[in-house]
């Protein structure tokens, strides 16, 4: 009798053991919360590739998905390291291919190749465990493993509740801020940690922006310098202040405000609208923060990230580009474009296509990586399913008159086939191709910046462009000692394909994506065409000999 109720005691005891690390599972699922990352644009780094190191990044944030990991990036540069650290979706690819080796606690180092140079990758599932890297692969026995964690489920039951434990003192630390910001109190930054800034000073990430769109206070805003000017509205750049409970002393993040006069609110409404769509997020797409209505000054202002490296008109006019330049910022635009024209998200979701109608090199921004990324979308047009042809038909002849496609100059526009406005922003593209070639060193003499048909007026109306592009069907001039360089040939092509006067003629936007990542390994052939290399003729003149 006192065995069997000693035997009854012990498996009432396992079951109660197992059901209570059930529940702790379950909450612990329920109450998850995004990672923790090291999030520090690319910076010199002491690793060498060998061993293991930190990353040196003094700044974390929170990821903006629950699902997001931890990712760091090292590259070599001649004899210089380089390393970033940022959050992650797994489902998106990553320069070109999926990560598949994140469920792991430690980020360890695998070499990868693409974007014309070799660089190593790590990923990893745990709050800042992109701090420490490591180019050492190690080896687990798996059974030792299951062994040690079988004969010490009392103590991951223990764990587990410490863990909750924590997760619940997290949630109450973020609720805490929430409070004082809805009562207006100072913001603790120590807690917050809601946005970073990059080695630039610009702003690199945030709360997700749906976090922030339904933020019905005004943020806390001081306007710096006016960085541009459109038709539409004014671009600030500005400083995004935080409280700082620690120091006593504010603290400020960089960001960009577009402000809108109240009588535009119609260009305001409508890129607010296109912003707010979720799928619109990309690496080539301006990051979106919040719209907010300043009834005060009457204004609306969007907010977006900061970046310092201005638009790409004025980045071409002051710099000399190289190939590899030309590469990355003609992939990254077609990228961006693609992304826009595509009915489907990376992982298959289908989404609304965009089409931006007023591409132009002042409408596109350049990345501290030197990549692009698109902005001003106060044109933009979402091919909903539910558009009629007539709503198409009044949506206008828009644009910048330089960059319009023939058929927007006429007019003409077949509206029975959404794919003709997609394909005006594959001529206006081109023309931004064209743009980045021409200053580009590797075409051998460069000129002084010019935009595309310089030798009309500044500011063309579109009648005179008709008589360029209409009448005497011209093209911006493509020299041939552009196609000397074989990966710059086929950059004119593409170019020559994309402007084509027949919208059906022209390729898609995801073809010319395509074709970058085709033309990768080019670059080591670009290496060659930039110095002069006398060594076949030697060869020649020896064999004749």
């Amino acid at each position: 009798m006192e065995s069997r109720r000693f035997s009854a005691f012990w498996c009432g005891a396992i079951l109660f053991g197992s059901i209570l690390l059930h529940q702790a599972e379950a909450i612990l699922g329920m109450m998850q919360l995004p990672k923790l990352c090291n999030f520090c644009d690319e910076q010199p780094s002491s690793c060498t590739g060998t061993g293991s190191c930190q990353a040196e990044c003094e700044r974390t944030a929170i990821c903006p998905n629950k699902t997001d990991i931890c990712v760091s990036i090292w590259r070599k540069r001649d004899d210089n390291f380089t390393i970033d650290t940022f959050c992650h979706n797994p489902a998106q690819e990553l320069l070109g291919f999926l990560l598949d080796d994140y469920n792991n606690s430690k980020c360890e180092m695998k070499e990868r190749k693409g974007m014309g140079l070799p660089f190593f990758v790590c990923s990893c599932s745990e709050d800042e465990c992109n701090e420490h890297v490591s180019f050492t692969s190690y080896s687990k026995d798996s059974q030792v493993v299951s062994v040690i964690l079988v004969s010490l489920v009392p103590l991951l039951v223990l764990a587990v509740l410490v863990i909750s434990s924590f997760y619940c003192y997290r949630v109450y630390l973020q609720r805490r801020a929430s409070s004082k910001r809805r009562r207006g109190q100072p913001l603790d930054f120590s807690d917050a940690r809601a946005i970073m800034i990059d080695d630039e000073g610009s702003l690199s990430s945030s709360t997700h922006a749906n976090n922030l769109n339904h933020n019905t206070e005004l943020l806390p805003i001081e306007l710096d310098v006016q960085v541009g000017k459109g038709r539409f509205a004014e671009v600030y750049k500005a400083k995004l202040k935080q409280g700082s409970s620690v120091t006593g002393e504010q603290a400020f993040e960089t960001v960009a405000v577009k402000i809108f006069l109240y009588e535009e609110y119609a260009s305001w409404k409508n890129e607010k609208d296109i912003f707010s769509d979720a799928d619109l997020r990309h690496e080539n797409v301006l990051h979106f923060l919040t719209a907010e209505e300043r009834k005060v000054q009457k204004q609306y202002w969007l907010i977006t990230a900061y970046q310092p490296r201005g638009n790409l008109q004025e980045y071409l006019i002051h710099h000399i580009i190289s190939w590899h330049d030309l590469w990355l910022l003609g992939g990254s635009l077609a990228h961006g474009v693609a992304h826009l024209h595509s009915d489907r998200t990376s992982c298959g979701r289908y989404k609304v296509p965009i089409v931006h109608r007023d591409i132009k090199s002042s409408n596109i921004l350049v990345k501290s990586d030197l990549t692009c990324c698109l902005c001003d979308f106060g044109l933009g047009l979402r091919l909903d399913n539910s558009l009629s042809v007539d709503e198409l038909a009044n949506s206008g002849q828009v644009g910048t008159a330089r960059y319009m496609a023939p058929e927007v100059l006429e007019s003409r526009i077949n509206l029975e086939n959404v794919e003709s406005f997609k394909q005006t922003d594959v001529y206006s593209m081109a023309l931004v191709l064209w743009e980045i070639t021409s200053r580009c060193g590797a075409i051998g003499e460069v000129k002084e910046y010019e935009p595309p048909f310089g030798h009309v007026r500044e500011h063309p109306c579109v009648e005179s462009m008709k008589d360029s592009v209409l009448r005497d069907r011209g093209r911006p001039e493509i020299p041939n000692s552009w196609i000397n360089h074989p990966g710059i040939q086929l950059v004119c092509a593409t170019i020559d394909e994309c402007w084509d006067h027949d919208p059906e003629a022209r390729l898609t936007a995801q073809c010319v994506a395509e074709r970058f990542g085709d033309i990768e390994h080019l670059d080591k052939l670009s290496e060659r065409s930039d110095s002069e290399e006398k060594l076949p003729e030697e060869i020649a003149v020896v064999d004749e000999k």
